[in-house]
């Protein structure tokens, strides 16, 4: 089994570089998706969270309200530590449950935003950075996703700089151009990551 870790800083692509694996056959493990799950409505993982951070978070469905919770946490460096402490062992004994379901010669690829942040790097096989400007992750947050500019901004200050996520890259996916140029990469990265996997996982 290969795993790779991909990573990269909000707005950057990295989502799109996962599907585009998915369709290639990597089987991929998304901590994003592990982090919804285990704060479902009903799960532990909810109940903690609504008692660090109030009936405020909620929807009027009782599911979490993720935009309103990011305006809280992101703006304070001591509360999103506390959200972490609560979410983060759950997210890893998810994805732990799902790689176990993997084929043992699968090419698992780690989608996870703060591989640089939580220093995880050593953990896999090979980490990929999806890589893109600064400037280029507000634009597309705000014409995208309809964020202001000063939230934008916000989250990605609360990430790693893009200097300390290249400086964990065995590769690095610049997704600065178009669609076609990104698919290109991709296309290369899939087949190195098979030569990895057929040669038993060596770098």
């Amino acid at each position: 089994m290969l795993s790779v870790g991909l990573t990269g800083g909000i707005g950057s692509g990295k989502s799109e570089v996962s599907r585009r694996l998915a369709e290639h056959g990597a089987v991929v493990v998304d901590a994003d998706a592990a982090a919804r799950e285990v704060v479902e409505p009903g799960t532990p993982g909810l109940a903690e969270v609504v008692a660090e951070f109030g009936d405020e978070v909620l929807r009027p469905d009782g599911s979490l309200d993720r935009e309103r919770l990011g305006s809280i946490v992101f703006a304070d460096e001591e509360r999103r530590a506390r959200l972490n402490a609560i979410v983060h062992p759950r997210v890893g004994e998810r994805m732990r449950e799902l790689v176990e379901q993997a084929p043992p010669d699968a090419i698992v690829v780690y989608d996870v935003p703060l591989i640089a942040e939580n220093g995880l790097a050593g953990m896999y096989d090979l980490v990929v950075v999806v890589d893109a400007p600064v400037e280029e992750q507000v634009r597309r947050l705000t014409e995208r996703r309809g964020m202001t500019e000063a939230d934008a901004r916000a989250r990605i200050a609360a990430q790693a700089t893009r200097e300390r996520r290249l400086e964990i890259a065995d590769r690095v996916i610049d997704n600065s151009g178009s669609l076609e140029r990104l698919a290109e990469q991709v296309d290369e990265l899939w087949a190195e990551l098979k030569r990895r996997a057929d040669l038993g996982g060596a770098r």
